[in-house]
């Protein structure tokens, strides 16, 4: 019998999910600190380090335009891997996407300022945030694989809400690292301070390809394997056979990555600018906010088991269109705990989505092309909602000088996720799935 159809045994399968499971969303909490952190910093230091000729204003639109630029390459990031993930296998492609990510985040540490090499520096940084998007991009569809594949049918949505918890964990650690480094470095943040969460991160990528050197492929990509069904061109096969799925995976995440965005980069932005709060106080609610999403995003993960992945999806688009009004109206007040509730409340209303989100948009595609399809549906819509989200926010309120347009804007995405959603068709079986028998029985 061939090593790759060989039975897996019960405690190796049971030891192989748990490995996977925290290989995932370890992996991938590294990945969104290194994404993350060059977000925060584009809105708080950027601005001044690289673009100090700028009005203000200018400045920050400047900034947020080398940011976006890592969501432009999160796509083809999503092309990339997402081949070699249905060619060669889910491992191999996540330790070239950590590794890729690692690299681009320290140099971005080192990349001198616009006073000592005038706009190459805004260049270096444009360049080294292209090679990060592309590893975020191929990081998010094969660590869901990894634990959804593993996982038992029926518990697949908590277990690939696994690699979605390395969300907020990357939110704390970039989040807490820079609250930190501006507690320690005080008025010298802009002069060395602000580097020093980037550096760290080489320090966090040799912790995430220890533990992923361990993991064994998945059953579902042995299988293929074993019975030589991987496909040649993935990429082009999956938006030929699957294209209406990819749109509209893009385009259900509309609201979900745009309010994330606006909850954990423009309120930065926006409560230092025009709402003239401590930067420090900002870093800290986001951390709390974050702190909940540990529990808010495997609890949604684990209802949608229950209740369908789909219903637990527009549940939280309709949410998130309530809290719009809301949510910007307790910001303005500037008094501190209204502003603390807003922003502490904000994320795990987003989780009502994104908990369930991998396995929802996973499961659309068959095992033969679920590393390209899932990747592709996730990371497009980065281009018309995630990325762009801090500029129109900032563009409307300048417009306005009213955040109501804003809670509209956010309002407006949240129903178009929902709409997708509701046309989007969520198949029970592709009839090419592996369930692992030793934790089916469980």
């Amino acid at each position: 019998m061939s090593s790759l159809t060989a039975p897996i045994a019960a405690d190796e399968a049971s030891h192989q999910l748990r490995r996977a499971v925290v290989a995932s969303a370890v992996g991938t909490a590294i990945e969104w600190y290194d994404f993350f952190l060059y977000g925060f910093v584009a809105a708080l230091a950027f601005p001044k380090l690289f673009f100090p000729q700028a009005d203000p204003f200018v400045g920050i639109l400047l900034s947020f335009s080398t940011y976006f630029v890592g969501f432009v390459a999160r796509p083809v990031g999503a092309a990339i891997f997402g081949h070699f993930g249905d060619r060669i296998g889910r491992k191999s492609t996540l330790i070239a996407s950590l590794m890729l990510m690692g690299v681009s985040t320290v140099l971005v540490g080192l990349m001198p300022t616009y006073t000592r090499i005038g706009v190459w520096g805004a260049i270096g940084l444009t360049v080294l945030r292209t090679f990060q998007g592309i590893g975020v991009g191929g990081e998010w569809g094969g660590s869901v694989l990894l634990a959804l594949e593993w996982g038992p049918k029926g518990r697949r949505g908590f277990f690939a809400s696994w690699p979605q918890f390395g969300v907020p964990v990357g939110l704390i650690l970039s989040n807490g690292a820079l609250a930190l480094v501006n507690g320690l470095a005080g008025s010298s943040f802009l002069t060395w301070g602000w580097r020093v969460p980037f550096l760290l991160s080489a320090v966090l990528v040799m912790v995430g390809l220890y533990i992923r050197l361990g993991i064994l492929e998945t059953p579902e990509f042995r299988q293929l394997r074993a019975e030589d069904r991987i496909e040649r061109l993935p990429v082009l096969a999956v938006l030929r056979e699957h294209g209406r799925e990819v749109m509209l995976t893009a385009l259900a995440r509309t609201g979900q990555q745009t309010s994330f965005y606006l909850f954990t980069v423009f309120v930065l932005t926006y409560g230092t600018g025009p709402l003239s709060l401590s930067r420090g106080t900002l870093l800290t609610d986001v951390l709390v906010g974050s702190a909940l999403s540990l529990v808010t995003i495997p609890l949604f993960g684990h209802l949608s088991d229950r209740i369908g992945r789909r219903r637990m999806h527009i549940l939280g688009g309709l949410a998130m269109a309530l809290w719009a009004v809301p949510y910007y109206w307790m910001l303005d007040t500037r008094a501190g705990v209204w502003v603390f509730v807003a922003i502490a409340l904000a994320l795990p209303i987003h989780d009502i989505q994104y908990g369930p989100l991998a396995a929802y948009i996973a499961e659309v595609f068959p095992g033969r092309l679920r590393y390209s399809g899932a990747s592709l549906g996730f990371q497009v819509a980065s281009i018309f909602s995630g990325g762009p989200a801090p500029f129109i926010a900032l563009a409307l309120f300048q417009a306005t000088h009213s955040s109501l347009a804003i809670a509209g804007y956010l309002a407006l995405t949240s129903l178009i996720g929902v709409g997708a959603s509701l046309l989007l068709r969520q198949p029970a079986d592709h009839g090419e799935g592996l369930v692992v028998p030793a934790l089916a029985e469980g």
